[in-house]
């Protein structure tokens, strides 16, 4: 959390685990002095994507790809096109895999011994030790090295369908994972080779295509093929449309009658087996939606504390976006490792395959490194990686994730907005100590106007330009930033296009855009990628400070920050109807603003919990001045303590009472006694 970023306090602490590609830092270079990266037309099937190559802007290029590639290999238009959908929507991300190693179009995987990072034990520490509790914290050696990584095996055939699929139409490898048009014909072909292999022929009717369709997930269950095939013949049935970030214009008309074939198709692969520490043990019942594949893979109980949310006053409030920085089964391993302190709630392959329940949502995980979050939030662990050249995020994992986030925020009464689905990058430190040791995943690239938009979130669109006083939604597009990739072992530079889900923000503005020369704020490198201090992630909602011409300045981290808003177009005013609070200083003193919301010290008395450390100290190096305002992220609350452990704990609750807001980039505390809700403009 940072106003300015001399502090330092941005820097990046989650580092890379296991993943596929070169190892390296990485920061971000903004295209110009303009706050945001003009969008492409979006159509109707959500917000453009991530970079492409296949042609300008209108091309239809891509449609005509699909078109010839289903005559060539006898596979309906409308399965061809509605797989790649759902594996990219259609993006060829310039070629560059994904966190799970696919690529292109069609969503082909290739991943090699040398792909594969190994993480150091300096890498692994940051994992670890994520209660944000001292009362935790105290009993892990930080001097000690977590176990190493399990080893990937990257033989595994669900991680070369990119070099079958090649195979199958004679081109080289390299070809497939670079040209669209090649990616489309060996997709294509891969699926008449599924087909075949089900049936023995390649009907005409669509819906005969379930069991090629089922395969291509590469899902090692029943249940997850079954899942992904039925998204697939979800977009045949309903129909796609939308134009892609390099400018494709793609349709897939809907086709309503289409009656897929019955599910139950056999499994890519073998089904994993279970991770758990005592495999005779049996494991309970995971507790997730219908249509996800999941299990349970119990965390050790030194990892998080017993507890009985919702009940007894102890809510559920929140939701945090993570991604592992490290492979599927080295987080499980972490997790049920009992000197980690760490855990979650679930973890999301990245493919989407399969979700995994590692704590009970009634009991409180050690997944944010903050005490207070972690009391009312569910953690929600992605396997990928926050910052790596070429690196996104497949469908197949945004739709499985929005699908258990659905559940949990319907069953728990979670709002669907940006002050309640959070990322790891938005939760604070809780003292001063703690500030720069923040986590920053899931990253600037992951696609927060396309999640919101599965989760059936408001527009992510911009209405009008704003006026201050009102509360606006900042939505920058998810579009291409060029971006700086360095590798400290070879010491070698790479600048690529890759999209991101943030604008730059500038200490003031200026009558010709064009010109600004030292526009960001703050006087920290502006362009390296953890440092939030010049940016704004899309969906948080911000109180108008001024505006002048086509610059908008918002209240952010004590001061004003602006950012080129031509027309309003990357802000999306919120009616007052919708009730916004917005909370001021209610004198002429400036508001301290904290980064936990503990109760005060003798609201412990007599219920045989210690007085917490420093237990009520602000965040020193942040304050609002009275002249300004910013949006609640929910009513006042009261402060609490949980004095948990592997048996059932103690709820301490204050009398006094905190608004939890949106200060700059992260989420913090107010007291409620030191400001005063006022109402938003209009």
């Amino acid at each position: 959390m940072s106003r300015s970023v001399t502090s330092g306090q941005q820097k990046h602490t989650k580092r890379k685990f296991v993943g596929y590609g070169v190892a390296g830092a990485l920061a971000l270079t903004a295209l110009g002095p303009q706050a945001f990266a003009a969008p492409a037309a979006a159509g109707g099937s959500g917000t453009p994507g991530s970079a492409g190559s296949t042609g300008s802007a209108g091309s239809t290029a891509l449609q005509g790809q699909f078109a010839r590639a289903a005559r060539e290999f006898k596979v309906p238009q409308s399965v061809l096109m509605a797989v790649s959908f759902r594996q990219t929507r259609w993006e060829d991300h310039d070629g560059k895999p994904s966190t799970s190693g696919a690529y292109n179009v069609m969503g082909l995987t290739r991943v090699l011994p040398g792909d594969v990072e190994r993480p150091n034990a300096q890498d692994r520490q940051a994992h670890l030790d994520l209660s944000g509790d001292p009362a935790v914290m105290k009993r892990f050696d930080a001097h000690e090295a977590p176990a190493a990584e399990p080893a990937v095996d990257t033989t595994a055939p669900a991680l070369h369908t990119l070099d079958e699929a090649a195979k199958l139409i004679g081109a080289p490898v390299d070809t497939v994972r670079a040209d669209a048009g090649q990616s489309v014909r060996a997709g294509a072909a891969l699926l008449a080779h599924y087909q075949r292999a089900a049936t023995g022929s390649l009907p005409a009717d669509p819906g005969a295509w379930y069991p090629a369709v089922a395969r291509y997930s590469q899902a090692p269950d029943a249940k997850g093929a079954d899942a992904f095939a039925g998204r697939v013949f979800d977009s045949v049935r309903s129909g796609e449309r939308r134009v892609t970030t390099d400018g494709q214009t793609l349709a897939l008309p809907a086709e309503p009658g289409v009656e897929p074939a019955a599910p139950g198709v056999a499994p890519a692969g073998p089904v994993r087996k279970a991770l758990a520490a005592d495999p005779a043990a049996p494991a309970p019942a995971p507790e997730c939606p219908a249509g996800l594949t999941c299990d349970y893979e119990p965390a050790d109980p030194n990892n998080y504390n017993v507890a009985t949310r919702p009940d007894n006053g102890y809510d559920i409030r929140q939701i945090v976006i993570h991604d592992t920085e490290g492979s599927y089964d080295g987080s499980i391993k972490t997790f049920q490792d009992p000197k980690s302190s760490a855990s979650t709630h679930y973890i999301v392959k990245d493919d989407g395959s399969l979700v995994t329940q590692v704590v009970a949502t009634k009991d409180e995980a050690y997944h944010a490194g903050n005490k207070s979050v972690n009391m009312h939030a569910l953690g929600i662990e992605h396997v990928g990686f926050a910052m790596k050249q070429g690196s996104w995020y497949g469908e197949p994992l945004y739709d499985a994730s929005a699908t258990l986030v659905k559940y949990l925020a319907g069953r728990f009464s979670i709002p669907l907005d940006r002050e309640h689905i959070i990322g790891h990058d938005e939760v604070p430190g809780p003292l001063d100590g703690y500030v720069a040791g923040q986590h920053w995943d899931p990253g600037p690239f992951w696609d927060w106007n396309h999640y919101m938009s599965l989760l059936g979130a408001d527009d992510c669109a911009g209405n009008r330009m704003p006026s201050a006083g009102q509360v606006v939604k900042v939505v920058p597009p998810f579009t291409p930033r060029t971006t700086t990739y360095y590798d400290p072992t070879t010491k070698v530079r790479t600048t690529f296009d890759q999209p991101a889900n943030f604008g730059y923000l500038y200490a003031a503005p200026s009558a010709d855009a064009a010109a600004l020369t030292d526009p960001y704020l703050g006087d920290q490198v502006a362009t390296e990628g953890p440092n939030w201090a010049n940016k704004v992630v899309a969906g948080g909602r911000y109180v108008v400070a001024d505006r002048a011409g086509d610059w908008t300045a918002i209240w952010y981290g004590g001061q004003k920050a602006w950012f080129h808003n031509p027309g309003g177009r990357y802000t999306s005013v919120v009616a007052r109807s919708a009730a916004p609070v917005v909370v001021k200083a209610k004198g002429s003193a400036p508001v301290q603003v904290y980064g936990r919301s503990y109760p005060e010290d003798a609201a412990y008395a007599g219920t045989g919990v210690p007085v917490q450390g420093s237990n009520s100290a602000s965040l020193t190096k942040y304050t609002i001045p009275a002249d300004q305002a910013y949006v609640a992220a929910g009513d006042a609350v009261a402060g609490d303590y949980y004095y948990g452990g592997t048996t059932l704990g103690t709820l301490v609750k204050g009398a006094q009472t905190f608004y939890p807001i949106r200060y700059n980039h992260r989420i913090a505390w107010v007291r409620a006694a030191d400001v005063q809700p006022v109402a938003p403009g209009h």
